[in-house]
């Protein structure tokens, strides 16, 4: 027979003459007995310790108890529903293995789904797998998921829930995740002073999509293997700060309507590889995440992925200083109108393309004497003071050409499109608008120091 079995008569009577935050009950569950019953008898502060085994589910954390599976614990759903709801302030799930949510998207089934009174939640280190959603803050101010295991179901994408989803939570932390196989790895809306700390994702579609949240920090995360590293939308004063994107296969950072941001100490490794040569070199120096992520030679010897490092939509008076973009089509691709943004201290390597700006305007990407480093800039610095003797013009009139009609590529290598480069080059005049480097670095910056370790 199933047994439920408490502290001893002793230590209650203990407790019993201590104030009750001082010395919460522990509660101890054997598989097969009634966990709810349980956390309906508990009072605030006490623990509900499942012992080793499978037990079943849904529950729901309606007091400020800490449900613990001590890490040798599942709890498995129906496969129907959310497995734990969690509506208490300061309500804590940690240690368990959590199986068996439904499949509604509609209706959010999650494997913790934490309502908006569950101010404070925390949510930690257990292992979220085969489940929707993995964890859901919704609405809850100031609660915590971290150090968990998430894998999600895999399959069709549109049929995925996300990791780590934030609805509306301000001071959510999300930190210290693993999580893989879902739709979004973090996926925030309509939030604000929130932080995304160190977070550890692959198999998604976008690493972390930040839509409509302001005041917020995402840092120390990485992205591999993604379709998108970084997705920030519609957002403003953010921190994106000491971030990896490897491998991701579309995008490695996206700006679309962000603003008044600062972007510092982020890495991008993209997937251009030449030869067979240059892909053992690459995958040498990041590691065999790269190679994990796809960095496979095609049938031609080469491999193109991302698309773009960076991205920017109508993104405005926002910071980029001291990333490195490598291995991409593009390094960066400015587009639709952003304005006032400063780009400064960044390496842009081996990019197949190292700037695409389809506009009039000249920028110049350089400030108080301090440009980035271009690894195709052939100039000299013959004062030797770190600075290239000559601006870094990225495109010319024939790149604009080819943009906006690719399919004069054909006429590429034809004498009349050498003599209008060879011309530009004798006469600075004759180029476009767009960007310029003025300072540009003759030597890389420090790989930032995430992408390094």
């Amino acid at each position: 027979m199933h047994t439920l079995l408490l502290w001893s008569a002793g230590l209650a009577a203990i407790c019993a003459a201590s104030p009750a935050p001082a010395c919460a009950a522990v509660l101890e569950v054997a598989p097969g007995s009634p966990v709810q019953t349980v956390i309906g008898a508990a009072s605030p502060g006490d623990v509900v310790a499942l012992l080793p085994g499978v037990h079943k589910g849904p529950v729901t954390l309606d007091n400020a108890v800490v449900l613990d599976g001590r890490g040798s614990a599942e709890l498995a759903g129906p496969g129907t529903g959310t497995v734990v709801t969690v509506t208490a302030p300061r309500a804590v799930v940690r240690g368990l293995t959590i199986r068996g949510s439904g499949r509604n998207l509609q209706a959010m089934d999650s494997a913790v789904f934490v309502h908006k009174e569950a101010a404070g939640a925390l949510v930690e280190e257990n292992r979220i797998e085969g489940n929707l959603f993995g964890v859901y803050l919704h609405g809850a101010p100031d609660s915590v998921a971290r150090r968990n295991v998430i894998v999600g179901v895999g399959g069709r994408l549109a049929e995925r829930g996300n990791g780590v989803t934030v609805w509306n939570a301000p001071g959510a932390v999300v930190a210290e995740n693993d999580i893989s196989g879902g739709r979004d790895g973090i996926f925030v809306l309509a939030s604000k002073r929130n932080r995304f700390l160190d977070n550890r994702m692959k198999d998604l579609r976008f690493a972390v999509h930040y839509m409509y949240t302001n005041d917020s920090e995402v840092s120390g995360n990485v992205s591999t293997g993604n379709h998108v590293g970084f997705a920030i939308m519609y957002s403003n004063r953010l921190v994106i700060r000491d971030n990896v994107s490897r491998g991701d296969r579309d995008h490695g950072l996206l700006f679309n309507y962000a603003n008044q941001s600062e972007i510092a100490f982020n890495a991008v490794f993209g997937r251009l590889i030449a030869s067979s040569e240059e892909a053992e070199g690459n995958i040498a120096e990041h590691g065999v995440a790269l190679r994990d992520a796809g960095s496979d030679l095609t049938a031609g010897g080469a491999r193109i992925g991302p698309t773009k490092c960076v991205f920017i939509y109508n993104a405005n008076r926002n910071r980029f200083v001291d990333n490195w973009f490598k291995g991409c089509e593009i390094g960066i691709h400015f587009t639709a109108g952003s304005e006032g943004n400063a780009v400064v201290g960044n390496a842009f390597v081996r990019n197949r393309t190292q700037v695409k700006y389809v506009g009039t305007r000249s920028l110049d990407w350089s400030e108080k004497g301090r440009g980035n480093y271009w690894s195709d800039n052939p100039a000299f610095d013959l004062d030797r003071d770190g600075i290239a003797d000559a601006a870094y013009r990225p495109n010319d009139i024939v790149d604009k050409v080819l943009w906006v009609a690719p399919q004069a590529k054909l006429l590429i290598s034809s004498p009349a499109v050498q003599t209008i480069r060879w011309a530009q080059s004798q006469f600075p005049a004759l180029y476009p608008g767009g960007v310029v480097d003025s300072r540009p670095l003759v030597a890389p910056p420090p790989v930032p120091a995430r992408a390094s370790r």
